[in-house]
């Protein structure tokens, strides 16, 4: 990459953005550890956009994500907040006073077995209890098992997890968990609830000032640093918390992308009013200030509405899933995610977090939907512009930005990507003179296949699309959601199942600028505007005024109204 890498941080904001988080960093590991008889070509996406490099106080060199975290006291389980890779220099600090010493032992977790058996094949940890990182090939992650004996994949079961550190195998850095000590994770006081409570944590100097030091710690050994990538609940009071981390961001990164992905689990629980109200009240505050302060938002979830209206969880013809399951939808969403991330991950010809924004943000329309095929439905017989014919004029992903049916809703400006598919099959296979059954069978790339598709589908729409050959890696901990008729790379089988795990899968991805949000930003606004305040004076109480929410909803209203159509207009 000309210049260097454009680095991005991510901050991770929640327990839920813990869950799609784990599993986005687990899938860039499994990028990493590809073996050596990969097929797909290695350089199409850089790592250390996301990833930097490092070395132990013992002088061993790490590679590990540019991440900071915030979750609540109870969330860790068995993870030591300042990680596994380094010493910890207290404790040396602790051991060279030579005075009397007591020492207090909070109660340990135990390790799920999960991560038991996988530390115990990596053969990473040392007798003197100081994790030893392997040698990093090409300054890349950890090598590739290469022996005969290497050791059969461990799956974790759905109820050995219980926090997403329980399948986090990425090793962190000491500076990248901040943890709020004055809220709880379980039990039902000292809750994080309200987007008031977030909102007033980063207020308070302990916290500002320990976000800020590692905002800095990171930031500064960047070259050429493009932006942040902000994962935060929505539905609680991390609404609340990532609104003034984008604030700050703005303020003391001026001219950076900042992208924020606002995560909602499963759908509403019926029989659960104050949550189901205060997941209304965070969704509603957060959407509004992050969209003021970040380049572009996306509300990213597998339920079917932002608001109070019940809906069934989206659908996927080749996963059984459980929408009720973090673990589940985490799978899912992250997935989704290391798709439609990828134009700012390039190694060549990469699209800047600012420009990706830009292009879709147009006229205030700062609020983007997002949209997967998980996985894209090619049979190994098929070519591309067959399997694209065969979807038809409907839209070809599935929801996932909780905003309902897209059918007869139009896009302003889109963003796609299409990965995973064997070059062979990028273009028409028809034998020279066969008559084309589409325009599409005359195109001679894949990228044309692809960009003459989405100009069929949305003719007045401005798009940017990239076809690349790596799929997405579903490797365990990724939870086995798939169908039998799928092969070991995710292709649809025309014959009988193989019984092979799926590995990989091909997806396609996209980001859309959609009157879809006319809808869903305006029955969010009137769902809150029905609301009886008096009864949910908790929420007020929490920091939030009277004015705060009047203001809240009419810039959501003009939120809504910046993605009317032209035929809502005229009704």
């Amino acid at each position: 990459m000309a210049g260097g890498p454009r680095e991005v941080l991510t901050l991770q904001l929640g327990h839920f953005a813990g869950f799609v988080g784990a599993h986005w960093w687990n899938q860039q590991d499994a990028a990493l550890c590809r073996p050596t008889d990969a097929k797909e070509p290695p350089g199409e996406l850089c790592p250390d956009v996301l990833y930097r490099t490092g070395r132990t106080l013992h002088g061993q060199e790490t590679y590990t994500p540019r991440l900071i975290l915030m979750d609540l006291k109870g969330s860790l389980s068995s993870l030591k907040q300042e990680g596994g890779l380094y010493k910890d220099k207290q404790l040396d600090a602790a051991i060279a006073w030579q005075g009397k010493l007591t020492t207090h032992k909070e109660e340990i977790y135990p390790k799920n077995p999960y991560l038991q058996d996988l530390l115990s094949a990596e053969g990473v940890l040392n007798s003197d209890g100081i994790w030893r990182v392997k040698s990093i090939p090409n300054g890349k992650g950890p090598p590739p098992f290469t022996t005969a004996t290497t050791p059969k994949p461990v799956i974790p079961t759905e109820g050995s997890i219980r926090v997403w550190s329980d399948f986090l195998r990425v090793h962190l850095h000491p500076r990248s968990i901040c943890m709020i000590q004055k809220y709880n994770h379980d039990g039902e006081a000292g809750r994080l609830e309200a987007f008031g409570q977030g909102e007033s944590i980063l207020k308070e100097p302990k916290y500002l000032e320990e976000l800020e030091n590692r905002l800095h710690f990171y930031v500064e050994e960047c070259d050429y640093l493009q932006g942040f990538q902000i994962l935060c609940d929505l539905h609680n009071g991390f609404s609340g918390v990532g609104a003034k981390v984008a604030e700050l961001l703005q303020d003391e990164y001026s001219g950076r992308g900042i992208i924020t992905w606002g995560l909602l689990p499963g759908p509403y629980c019926l029989g659960e009013p104050q949550k189901n109200i205060y997941r209304l009240l965070n969704t509603a505050f957060g959407l509004v200030h992050l969209s003021a302060h970040s380049s572009l938002v996306c509300p990213l979830s597998l339920g079917g509405s932002l608001g109070l209206q019940p809906e069934p969880p989206v659908n996927f013809p080749h996963l059984q899933y459980d929408a009720a399951l973090p673990f589940h939808c985490g799978a899912i969403l992250a997935t989704a995610l290391d798709t439609v991330t990828v134009p700012y991950r390039l190694c060549s010809s990469p699209v800047s977090m600012v420009h990706l924004a830009d292009m879709l943000n147009f006229s205030g329309k700062k609020v983007v939907t997002a949209g997967a095929t998980i996985p894209f439905p090619l049979v190994p017989s098929q070519s591309l512009p067959d399997t694209l014919m065969q979807l038809g004029e409907a839209t070809p992903w599935t929801p996932l930005s909780a905003c309902g049916d897209p059918s007869g809703t139009c896009c302003f400006a889109q963003s796609v990507v299409l990965r995973g598919l064997d070059r062979a099959c990028h273009t028409s296979q028809l034998t020279p003179g066969t008559p084309l059954p589409s325009p599409l069978h005359a195109c001679t790339t894949g990228e044309e296949v692809l960009a003459q598709y989405l100009q069929q589908q949305q003719p007045r729409v401005r798009s940017s699309s990239h076809l690349l050959l790596t799929p997405c890696k579903v490797v365990p901990p990724y939870p086995y959601l798939f169908s039998s008729s799928l092969s070991q790379q995710g292709l649809v089988l025309d014959g009988p199942p193989t019984g092979a795990a799926v590995e990989s899968i091909p997806v396609l991805g996209a980001l859309c600028s959609s009157s879809s949000l006319n809808r869903a930003l305006g029955d969010l606004a009137k769902d809150l505007a029905r609301l009886d305040l008096r009864r949910w004076a908790s929420f007020m109480d929490a920091g939030v005024e009277q004015d705060d929410l009047e203001e809240t909803l009419q810039e959501l209203r003009s939120l809504a109204q910046c993605y009317q159509s032209g035929d809502s207009l005229m009704d």
